[in-house]
């Protein structure tokens, strides 16, 4: 399994060329990387020398290139579907259809993205995986979408399953799908796709909390409006769960004393011409040390608290409701649901404070 690693900051930050920076480093270190890009164009050519495409190429000793382009990552899904709809139906339907006829609706690039960075990650190919996208809150909420998937199949799955009408029609609706599908209801075959979804769900999860599978890193300058932008996307990334190692401040000659990021380790990167890579990589910090970061999210069953780390934010910028065994937050551009833990499912809460960054809700 890789490491990713990826860069949130305002738009001119330099993002990019950390990203570039961190790929290098790591390679000279003799790691495998790969360096996936979102998009391309005169820049990022003109830093790596090489035209970037959907095709991974090398550009380096021991680093890999691609684009990421949606169209291609939708062909390349849909040839999957319809091997998966010829196994499972006895007539494909959807065999006419063509990969280069399909159009990538919003948020499906997304998607595919989140889905490419997972089976690069499968093929065990790369030490490490360099993801350079749009450094917003979109990253935030394709790297969160493991879990928010996780929630709407939770939540809607147990809702169809216990309904009166899926109750009513199932003694005629699993001769139905058995035959339509060729397989025995009660066969592993047939939960086969459910559960290689829900295990996927399950290890992006999983890979989001771990801090030596996926972390993300602050890049700004000493731009005020750069500082803002940092710590508003620091906290949120608190909010789906992904962790920051800590802040790179690009084109800045002193050590800022900006209590903003605190306790994250700050870096500085001096101005160099872009043919200097070496000044700037000996600067940047070793991503592969494990970092001791605050967890997004902490159970304290004992004194009946739940501790959210919630940087940039205050108490009047956040909103928390309670629906039975799950807490809903919302903080800025992101909504989390908390299914609570035995000990704290059943109780109400009673009370919430912010302290020293963290949301404490209290039941």
């Amino acid at each position: 399994m890789s490491l990713i690693l990826t860069f949130l900051g305002k738009g001119g930050s330099g993002r990019t060329t950390i990203a570039i920076a961190a790929a290098k480093k790591l390679a000279s270190q003799g790691k495998r990387v790969l360096l996936a890009v979102q998009d391309t164009g005169f820049a990022l050519d003109l830093l790596i020398e090489t035209s970037v495409t959907h095709e991974v190429q090398q550009i380096a000793p021991n680093l890999d290139a691609v684009q990421f382009k949606a169209s291609v990552l939708l062909e390349r899904n849909w040839d999957e579907v319809k091997k998966l709809e010829a196994q499972y139906l006895r007539t494909p339907v959807i065999k006419d259809v063509y990969g280069q006829e399909l159009v990538v609706l919003p948020g499906m690039d997304k998607a595919l993205e989140l889905n490419a960075l997972r089976e690069f990650d499968a093929s065990g190919k790369y030490d490490a995986i360099i993801y350079d996208g749009s450094g917003d809150t979109t990253t935030l909420r394709m790297l969160g979408m493991p879990e928010s998937l996780s929630w709407y199949s939770r939540r809607f799955g147990k809702l169809i399953t216990e309904s009166d009408l899926v109750k009513t029609v199932s003694p005629f609706l699993q001769p139905l799908i058995a035959t339509v599908l060729n397989v025995s209801w009660t066969g592993d075959n047939f939960a086969a796709p459910t559960s290689q979804a829900t295990n996927i769900l399950e290890q992006g999860k999983a890979a989001l909390a771990d801090p030596k599978r996926l972390i993300a890193y602050l890049v700004t300058t000493d731009n005020p409006i750069a500082i803002a932008t940092a710590t508003y996307l620091w906290g949120s990334a608190q909010q789906v769960g992904l962790n920051v190692g800590g802040v790179i401040f690009n084109q800045t000659a002193d050590t800022p004393t900006t209590e903003e990021f605190d306790p994250l380790t700050i870096s500085t990167i001096p101005t160099t011409p872009l043919s200097s890579w070496q000044p700037l990589i000996d600067a940047l910090p070793d991503f592969m040390q494990t970092v001791d970061v605050p967890k997004p999210i902490e159970f304290d069953v004992v004194n009946r608290q739940v501790k959210l780390f919630l940087p940039g934010f205050d108490k009047k910028q956040v909103k928390l409701t309670q629906s039975g065994p799950e807490v809903t937050i919302e903080a800025g551009d992101q909504r989390r649901n908390i299914l609570l833990p035995p000990g704290l499912s059943g109780r109400t809460v009673s009370g919430a404070k912010f302290q020293q960054g963290y949301l404490i809700i209290s039941f």
